[in-house]
């Protein structure tokens, strides 16, 4: 436990000075809500503002040249022809991981990369939106805009954040014109070349550690088709109940408040605490299919990269390390932005996928891929046994 300090929180010694500074960031908030309420009135976010807090708060990062790029991209080509068969081999799937696009951005690049992705993602949601807003009579001058410039800010230092850690990401579309297009291979260099100087990893053999655990969610998504069209379903729903609560009445705001106070009193995070019942249980079900699509890929790479890789156990153990290295403000802002839940699907989805195949072998474990009743629940990805025990009984509940 950290030494108690002799002096109280600058908050607490400085009330004026600080109401001051609050009492002006509200002024100008309100001037800013206003001009953006002039013609973005009908948005719920802002594209714009998200990239351009997103890219300053990735920090410096050098860009890739062309013909860095070029090179890069060609060897994670060769990389995933010498994984394609193993992968295969292990997980069933006639599935050429080779034939999968591989792209290596830099920290900008990924940024208007997912920028892209969450507008296609959130596109129904703003045509939603904006239907409700036409038939509303409830509109206080600037609130909306407000919501707006809060809402904006805080999604761009999420993908801000992100970039500066992401290594590497499967990337599907899920929902809009480019829902059916296959999936692609990123791949992050220069945080890549960071952790792999910092962790004195061998070179080649990290990029292949990281490429096999990101091609094996294409054995995921490609080789079982209704994940994705599960996982959409579950998407639509979530982004059908917020607008049905963006314009909701007083009392209820007042209530998802009150409620939110408490949760984040209680040590939840700001994303659970203002969610509805309803959406808690739509989140709950998909928290448990990406803790199962991330385990079950842990264990895939596991299993293959052991034979492939000769340093594949010291690459582990170092890359584990740096997860753990966190200080307080970085688990502060993981927590209360509701990132903690992608950590964590890592660690209960590997616990889980382990627990079955040391307990029933490969081919039981695999009966979650029969369909989206097969998927474990978020208690059965907590205990496995229970999900064992529902499999042996037949199955789907």
């Amino acid at each position: 436990m950290p030494a108690r300090s002799r002096h109280p929180p600058l908050a607490l010694r400085k009330p004026v000075s600080a109401g001051l500074v609050a009492g002006a960031a509200v002024g100008l908030l309100w001037v800013a809500a206003r001009h953006y309420a002039k013609d973005r009135a009908d948005q719920i976010l802002d594209w714009e503002q998200i990239t351009s807090v997103a890219v300053r708060f990735s920090g410096a990062a050098a860009p890739i040249s062309a013909e860095r790029r070029a090179s890069v991209e060609a060897d994670y080509a060769r990389i995933l022809r010498d994984v394609s068969d193993p992968l295969a081999a292990y997980t069933g799937i006639d599935l050429s991981v080779a034939k999968t696009e591989a792209r290596v951005l830099d920290r900008d690049g990924w940024i208007h990369a997912n920028v892209r992705n969450f507008r296609d993602l959130l596109d129904p949601l703003e045509a939603l939106y904006r239907e409700k807003s036409a038939s509303s009579r409830f509109d206080l001058p600037g609130v909306t805009a407000v919501g707006r410039l809060f809402l904006s800010a805080e999604v761009g230092v999420v993908l801000g954040y992100l970039a500066r850690r992401v290594l590497g990401q499967y990337d599907i579309s899920l929902i809009g014109a480019r829902s059916a297009e296959p999936g692609k291979l990123y791949f992050v260099e220069p945080n890549i070349q960071a952790t792999q100087l910092m962790l004195g990893l061998p070179h080649r053999e990290f990029r292949a550690w990281l490429a096999l655990h990101e091609a094996t969610h294409a054995h995921e998504f490609e080789g079982h088709p209704w994940v994705r069209d599960y996982l959409n379903g579950m998407l639509q729903a979530y982004l059908q109940s917020m607008v049905d609560d963006l314009r909701g009445a007083d009392a209820s705001l007042r209530l998802r408040l009150a409620r939110a106070a408490d949760r984040l009193s209680t040590g939840g995070s700001l994303f659970e605490a203002l969610m509805t019942p309803y959406q808690k249980g739509l989140v709950s079900r998909l928290q448990a299919l990406m803790c199962l699509i991330e385990g079950y890929s842990n264990h895939v790479m596991n299993a293959v990269g052991r034979s492939l890789l000769p340093h594949f156990a010291e690459i582990e153990r170092r890359v584990e390390q740096r997860s753990r290295e966190r200080t307080a403000a970085e688990r502060l802002f993981l927590r209360l932005t509701g990132l903690q839940m992608k950590f964590d699907q890592y660690r209960l989805g590997g616990a889980f996928v382990d627990h079955v195949q040391k307990a029933r072998g490969t081919a039981f474990m695999n009966h979650v891929w029969r369909g989206p009743e097969y998927v474990p629940t978020e208690e059965e990805i907590r205990e496995p046994t229970r999900w064992v025990a529902r499999m042996e009984l037949g199955g789907p509940a």
